[in-house]
């Protein structure tokens, strides 16, 4: 317990320190939003409508750049109704901050930059042990795209991570059943979650993610079917999630329908329509990045617990 407030505390200070402002947004929304999860659910007697507790501040902290703020970040708690295990709590604490005028790669060196800090403040050696592996934490840390991690890491030939009948074919084969109704974006998550997750050991950035399963993501100019993205992944586990934000409001209502035609097929974690939100970036937000850093697991991994 100890540690854990000892790393919160570290956490702030270094946001504090680089002139980011602590905030505090709505745990209560009206819209399901900020995150691919299903809410916990609530009424409010008042004002007599639906509500549910946050799955994630994101789109709140959002509307916070485009009024002017330019860095940002909140540390408090997220609920998601579903399933438990070590790994996953239906009430956890995470931080999220966003950067006015940075990108996912500034984001990346903070976050190295941020590990360093906690290493030395807790007086951790960049080599430390984690059950019975012994994880590096030297930086730079590894960085490789997310299909380039199907075919190195995973494993999977080339030729199937790009076609969506081999991928279910191959999944078939390998015992896992997968939805025929997934794009193909949703199907390579579904390679990388069986096939890659649990071999990242030591800190790995996964970059360039498929824009179908980053909604809130903006696309890459090179190539408008990859977002702007990355994951950390430290121990088989995500420890944090980054992106450029998706400022252009005609794209992200277009987004947002997807989604919606996602939840009609069945994915019951896909966000919903938030109008108001897109109204929000309607008014213009600059180019902005952010991420989400699990702090639980972080606590977990630094206290060498289970």
């Amino acid at each position: 317990m100890y540690n854990r407030s000892k790393i919160i505390q570290k956490i702030r200070n270094f946001f504090n320190d680089m002139g980011c402002m602590e905030v505090e947004t709505p745990m209560l929304h009206t819209v399901v939003g900020g995150a691919n999860a299903r809410p916990f659910m609530t009424y409010h007697n008042a004002l007599d409508i639906d509500m549910n507790l946050r799955i994630a501040p994101e789109l709140f902290l959002k509307r916070l750049i485009v009024g002017g703020f330019e860095s940002v970040f909140e540390i408090n708690r997220n609920f998601r109704n579903e399933g438990m295990d070590h790994t996953h709590n239906p009430e956890f604490t995470m931080i999220e901050f966003y950067q006015a005028y940075k990108t996912y790669k500034d984001l990346m060196k903070l976050t190295e930059e941020l590990f360093e800090v906690l290493l030395i403040n807790l007086n951790l050696p960049k080599k430390m042990p984690y059950d019975d592996i012994v994880i590096d934490f030297s930086a730079p840390f590894k960085k490789i795209s997310y299909i380039d991690s199907l075919i190195e890491i995973g494993n999977i030939p080339a030729d199937i991570v790009k076609d969506k009948s081999k991928i279910l074919q191959f999944l078939k084969q390998k015992g896992i059943e997968a939805n025929k109704n997934l794009s193909l974006g949703q199907l390579q998550a579904e390679l990388f979650d069986n096939f890659v997750e649990e071999k990242l050991i030591d800190p790995t950035f996964i970059t360039d993610f498929p824009i179908e399963i980053s909604p809130l993501s903006r696309r890459s100019d090179e190539n408008p079917n990859i977002a702007e993205r990355f994951e950390l992944f430290v121990a088989g586990r995500e420890i944090a999630n980054g992106f450029n934000e998706l400022n252009d409001p005609i794209d992200q209502y277009e987004r947002f329908k997807a989604q919606i035609d996602a939840k009609q097929m069945g994915d019951e974690e896909a966000h919903e329509m938030d109008e108001e939100y897109v109204k929000a970036l309607g008014y213009g937000m600059p180019p902005t990045a952010g991420e989400g850093i699990g702090i639980d697991r972080l606590a977990m991994l630094f206290t060498n617990q289970h």
